[in-house]
């Protein structure tokens, strides 16, 4: 149960509060940004079976690879990009510590 909470808590929780701290003037856009990332989740839709309790997502699901978290890096080098490669950087990092609670 913890290890829901926490994976859950960082997926909507934390990005609210790093929308708030640091975007202040547009943290509901930086927040909706933040949450869309979570679209990325659609590829677990191919996986077979869809869900593993167990499995951990990073390296194994396609946009889940560390060539995909380089495309996603890449993206904070170029200002129109810079938020949603920092939402799926998060999102990736949320998923990389779900893998080892």
């Amino acid at each position: 149960m913890s290890k829901f909470i926490i994976h859950y808590s960082l997926h909507f929780l934390v990005p609210l509060l790093i929308s708030f701290l640091f975007f202040k003037q547009n943290w509901k856009i930086i927040y909706l940004i933040f949450l869309s990332s979570m679209l990325v989740d659609l590829d677990h839709l191919i996986a077979n079976p869809i869900f593993q309790e167990n499995r951990c997502s990073i390296n194994f699901h396609p946009l889940h690879t560390y060539f995909a978290c380089g495309i996603y890096f890449t993206g904070l080098f170029f200002k129109k990009t810079r938020v949603i490669a920092l939402a799926l950087l998060f999102h990736m990092l949320t998923d990389f510590i779900d893998c080892y609670l």
